[in-house]
């Protein structure tokens, strides 16, 4: 057989091709020219034959597949490649897939000369893989590095170029009626710009937790002596002054003092009873119960409301699904990412304990969330 070395410079062009015609089946790829979706594959084939061909140590070998191996230029061909497939919409695994195509193809091509391999073809196959390897990391690493980047440059943008206008408008609206007096119609029209601006903050104050626990160490529990019946009472009279016309009921039973994320604790109550509060049916009451026991305090939070499909049930606290839909409230031209259910989730998993729903028409809809006394172990935490 030929040299694989010789064989990928010699069958460059065809090579080239089948790498075009499969980044051509990419959806990102619609729209793009020749040579973006060939973009950098030319060097990258020069760097997979010169590195075939380069000598290497047995040392230096587990240093490459250890991800060790000295660098030869600032930004490789994989790295630029994979900044622009950023760039152009590709997400990671098509980038990904479209080395696991090269190395299929290539294999392909030098295996079809029917010839039987000699001990230096499979050395050669050997470092063909591992130079295949040392393109996908370095494609890997500079995408999430870039990912990342662009990640803190959008909760930069969140944290002041959104927040400050909202809050502006919050503010505007609440001095309107200190500086004169307004008719019937402007003091609604200034409440629904307060209710429109506590919304737009608490979406941009979801978000940032959405993005620590996607992105990065999850929920940190910082746990403190706190009072579970106090925190309920606390927020339940809230939600009265909210919805004054509202029946929100609460009962506390049993011992609710103990070690927990205040903070954290008073989220999953706001979440869950602004949830009910939002798919009950109109002129039907909120029940809440917070019940103390020897291992836990569980928190339940009960309304009486269109039912949600059993079919939904499984994926209701992923972090992009619409609550709406899953209680029959479809809304047209609506987008919903259903941040706080997964919230909610995410803090009780970070005590150490699990939320649940049961729905039925006839019993309506109940969550409950469990909140262990004893802090769980964690290697990593603050639990």
């Amino acid at each position: 057989m030929t040299a694989l070395a010789e064989f990928i410079r010699g069958n460059r062009g065809h090579i080239i091709e089948e790498w075009e015609v499969f980044a051509q089946s990419l959806v990102p790829a619609v729209g793009m020219n020749s040579l973006a979706l060939r973009d950098h594959i030319e060097e990258m084939l020069n760097f997979i034959a010169h590195d075939i061909d380069s000598n290497q140590t047995g040392a230096e070998q587990i240093q490459k597949s250890q991800g060790g191996k000295a660098r030869s230029s600032k930004h490789t061909a994989a790295e630029t490649h994979a900044a622009l497939r950023l760039a152009g919409g590709f997400e990671i695994d098509q980038m990904v897939s479209e080395y696991r195509a090269l190395r299929a193809s290539i294999i392909k091509l030098w295996s079809a000369q029917n010839t039987e391999p000699t001990r230096q073809d499979i050395l050669d196959l050997t470092r063909f893989n591992e130079s295949i390897d040392q393109e996908v990391a370095e494609s890997v690493g500079h995408y999430t590095k870039k990912y990342n980047h662009l990640e803190d440059l959008f909760l930069g943008i969140l944290s002041h170029d959104i927040r400050t206008p909202i809050s502006a408008a919050h503010m505007c609206a609440e001095l309107m009626p200190k500086i004169g007096s307004l008719n019937a119609k402007q003091t609604m029209l200034a409440e629904q710009i307060v209710d429109c601006t506590l919304r737009a903050t608490e979406i941009v104050t979801n978000l940032f937790a959405l993005m620590n626990a996607r992105f990065g160490s999850g929920y940190p529990v910082v746990r403190c002596p706190m009072d579970m019946g106090f925190v309920a009472r606390q927020l339940v009279e809230e939600m009265r002054t909210v919805y004054p016309t509202l029946e929100i009921r609460l009962e506390v039973s049993g011992e609710t003092e103990g070690n927990w994320d205040k903070a954290r604790i008073a989220q999953v109550f706001s979440n869950l009873i602004g949830n009910a509060v939002e798919h009950g049916f109109k002129g039907t009451p909120v029940d809440i119960n917070v019940k103390g026991t020897a291992t836990e305090v569980e928190l339940a939070v009960h309304n009486q409301g269109v039912p949600i499909p059993a079919t939904t049930m499984g994926k209701l606290f992923d972090s992009l699904t619409g609550s709406d839909e899953e209680h029959g409230k479809e809304q047209a031209g609506a987008v919903h990412m259903g941040l706080g259910l997964y919230i909610t989730k995410e803090i009780v998993v970070s005590h150490g304990g699990k939320l649940s729903v049961v729905s039925s028409e006839k019993g309506g809809t109940t969550f409950v969330a469990h909140f262990p006394r004893a802090a769980p172990y964690s290697l990593g935490g603050k639990s």
